[in-house]
């Protein structure tokens, strides 16, 4: 019976696939005896990787004394130019390394991407491999750099190699060598967020502040990488919290850019400037708004950041909230106070921007904020510790002590107010035209005024509530303003006969 191909993908016959099969698991037995069958012991699968290959690669000395005794080409290179001696290396197998090397396999030969015995050991953690490597081969450079500029310094410090990195500093290799992205080990270990190597590169001496292509520093890589413990470790050697990359990106911008509240904390602590602008003229506050981070504005907002800076499209952090409908964030932005007359590149204030996206419940907030603003300013000092600051909220009211009043407004606003009235109502309690505008934005239509209506009486009560005045009064005096006594006397004799009503109107 003739000997078929192993499988559709492969590229080996069935016998070629067995020996390679023995080789990996180190059966010298079956491996000779498919031999004496006269199977190619130097067939290759569809990675171009021979029995020597698997053997080397699993450690197997048996096995691949046998090749080399059968004379198998020792050099040959698989499809990622891993030929048997780097893959000793890379895996670790130190005896495998010496018979191959013994064989006369060719100690300086690098993979595709480069890289050499001692890249390939370094990279793994393969200690008394590099020992080896460095001790008995000649002609071995301990800076040889791969197809990237990476040293096998880099490659230890990249993926935390600590034994390896001490190896190489006794070695005496280059601390400051630079690899094409212009990153140095130190560099490499922060990103990695690998704190050991990290102490370690930092303990001889490097320049903490030196920077990569793009101007990053060390600590703008652990910032990036969320890594808060490489971060610390950073500040407290002196690392410049302020450096900026060449986009002007300082570390602050990282964190707000991925969420990293703690890290934030920590770099704010340390002096970062937190209104710095990247070359967008974005602050952190504006890309943590942007990303959608709540935690990370509160932060900021704690430690006193400019709400009010307008970035290259001149929007402020309130007009980014308004644009993508970020409710929670808007109504931190407005209880902390900020400049709503302020507009972007197309005029628009954060109020237009909120209306022109559908955000219904984000442009109530705004003009609730706007007129309780004009109210505190005419009504209350700058007591932080008043009622109303420990209090104040935007949205939208759902408390069960309010439902009476608000029912009263349904109605209102549905059944009895005629088209326009609402508007003499708004006017009548000094609403804006811009506020009116922004309610007026959504919905249209012959029964669009009743939602309209309803909108505007929702947001007259904030303002009334948080006052602490009598709303029935308010709507009475209201309805007698614009000509509707008929509605203001109803409204006041229901509110005097519901004994369940919180605001009566004995006083009128």
């Amino acid at each position: 019976m003739g000997d078929e191909l192993a499988s559709e993908a492969d590229t080996l016959l069935h016998s070629e696939k067995e020996f390679h099969d023995a080789a990996k698991r180190n059966d010298t037995a079956r491996m000779e005896e498919l031999i004496k069958r006269g199977v190619d012991i130097r067939a290759k699968n569809n990675t171009d990787r021979t029995a020597l290959h698997w053997a080397a690669g699993a450690g197997n000395v048996d096995a691949v004394r046998l090749l080399l005794d059968h004379d198998v080409p020792v050099d040959d290179e698989d499809s990622f130019g891993m030929n048997a001696l780097l893959l000793s290396a890379w895996f670790g197998h130190l005896r495998v390394l010496h018979i191959l090397v013994n064989a006369g396999a060719k100690i300086n030969c690098v993979n595709k991407h480069g890289r050499s015995l001692l890249h390939c050991a370094a990279q793994r953690g393969h200690i008394q491999v590099m020992e080896f490597i460095m001790e008995d081969l000649e002609d071995v450079h301990v800076d040889k750099t791969d197809k990237m500029d990476k040293t096998a310094f880099h490659l230890a410090a990249e993926y935390g190699q600590l034994e390896v990195v001490e190896f190489l500093i006794r070695q005496g290799c280059s601390h400051n060598a630079k690899d094409e992205e212009k990153n140095t080990a130190l560099h490499l270990a922060a990103k990695n967020g690998h704190l050991s190597v990290l102490q370690r590169i930092v303990d001889i001496g490097v320049d903490l502040d030196e920077k990569n292509l793009e101007g990053l520093t060390a600590l703008h890589l652990a910032a990036e990488g969320g890594h808060c413990d490489c971060v610390k470790l950073l500040l407290e050697v002196g690392a410049d919290v302020n450096a900026q990359t060449q986009k002007k990106m300082n570390c602050l911008h990282y964190a707000a850019l991925h969420g990293y509240v703690e890290i934030a904390r920590t770099l704010l602590d340390a002096g970062a400037h937190i209104d710095a602008v990247n070359h967008q003229n974005a602050s952190a506050t504006h890309i943590a708004v942007l990303q959608n981070f709540p935690a990370m504005v509160k932060l900021f907002i704690d430690a006193e950041c400019d709400l009010d800076i307008p970035d290259n499209r001149q929007q402020t952090s309130l007009h980014i909230a308004a644009e993508h409908g970020r409710q929670d964030i808007a109504e931190m932005i407005l209880i902390a106070g900020v400049n709503l007359k302020l507009t972007d590149k197309q005029g628009k204030t954060s109020l237009d921007v909120a209306a022109r996206g559908n955000h219904i419940n984000v442009a109530d907030m705004i003009i609730k904020a706007d007129r309780f603003y004009k109210w505190e300013k005419d009504n209350l000092n700058s007591d932080s510790d008043s009622w109303v600051a420990k209090h104040l909220t935007f949205k939208q009211d759902h408390r069960v002590e309010t439902q009476h009043i608000r029912s009263v407004m349904w109605r209102l606003a549905t059944k009895y107010l005629k088209p326009g009235e609402w508007k003499k109502l708004a006017h009548f309690w000094k609403f804006t035209d811009a506020h009116i505008r922004a309610i007026e934005q959504q919905w249209t239509g012959t029964k669009s005024y009743r939602e309209h209506g309803h909108r505007m009486l929702l947001i007259w009560l904030h303002g009334v509530i948080t006052a602490g005045e009598n709303p029935i009064k308010g709507l009475y005096e209201g309805l007698v303003g614009i000509g509707r006594r008929d509605l203001a006397e109803s409204i006041r004799k229901k509110a005097n006969a519901d004994s369940a009503s919180p605001r009566k109107c004995t006083a009128m």
